[in-house]
């Protein structure tokens, strides 16, 4: 196992970003008291296909799932939301989460679902975060930001981005939770040091409160980040002016 210390670059600690060029920023900046809604990826659709990748760990080394009732992903993609509610209220954040603890909800317009709950938070002017774990291997691009389908990208986006890494807008095509106006946080592709120091007792709380202060700090940093980006676009190129540059 590599014991990873604090000040280890983020890269290192996480793997690899997404890769591919992209040109989106957040631009705009948000109140001191935004609130935000942090929500764990695929806690709404254990079993229906596309519900969470089980990790290197069980999917290719055959070691048995953290919890036999949800794959690896969502296991992990609990432990990080909690955690950084709890730290981003210590941190003075208007920070809340939300988990239907229903499993396997099959109609994705249910009042209950991630969906409906995130889209009508962000509705109200909250900012909406869904944690994720990437796929391992062939399947994985890599940790960073899915922005959602908006112009109104803003300094939280672009924080989280800075950190994380930047996947496009229309990412295959716009996915679900985007095109609800919620982000997706891929933290990393679940396998190799990343997924063992998560795995490993000795590690696993230290693992899990990093990734959680490198989130709530990207957090701050938006906030309380008083300019905004000046895109500068091409003379013909009109869509999402806000959001390109």
């Amino acid at each position: 196992m590599h014991l990873f210390s604090i000040a280890e670059p983020l890269d290192i600690f996480l793997g690899p970003r997404f890769h591919k060029k992209t040109i989106w920023k957040g631009n705009r900046t948000v109140s001191s008291s935004i609130p935000i809604l942090v929500m764990a990826g695929h806690a709404d659709s254990q079993g229906i296909e596309g519900s969470g990748t089980p990790g290197e760990a069980v999917g290719v080394n055959g070691l048995p799932p953290m919890d036999n009732s949800v794959s690896d992903e969502l296991f992990w993609n609990l432990k990080v939301m909690k955690a950084v509610v709890r730290l981003g209220k210590k941190k003075g954040l208007n920070i809340s989460s939300y988990d239907s603890r229903v499993r396997t909800i099959v109609d994705e317009n249910d009042f209950n679902t991630n969906w409906s709950v995130g889209s009508k938070f962000a509705a109200k002017g909250g900012y909406v975060l869904e944690i994720h774990f990437d796929s391992y291997g062939a399947y994985g691009l890599g940790s960073g930001l899915i922005p959602p389908l908006s112009k109104k990208l803003n300094n939280i986006d672009e924080s989280l981005a800075r950190t994380f890494g930047r996947y496009p807008l229309f990412f295959r095509g716009g996915l679900g939770a985007p095109r609800r106006n919620i982000r997706i946080l891929e933290i990393g592709k679940l396998e190799g040091e990343l997924e063992k120091n998560l795995r490993n007792i000795d590690s696993r709380d230290q693992t899990i409160e990093k990734i959680a202060e490198y989130i709530v700090n990207a957090f701050l940093e938006g906030i309380n980040s008083r300019n905004s980006f000046n895109p500068q676009l091409k003379e013909d190129y009109i869509f999402l002016q806000d959001s390109y540059q």
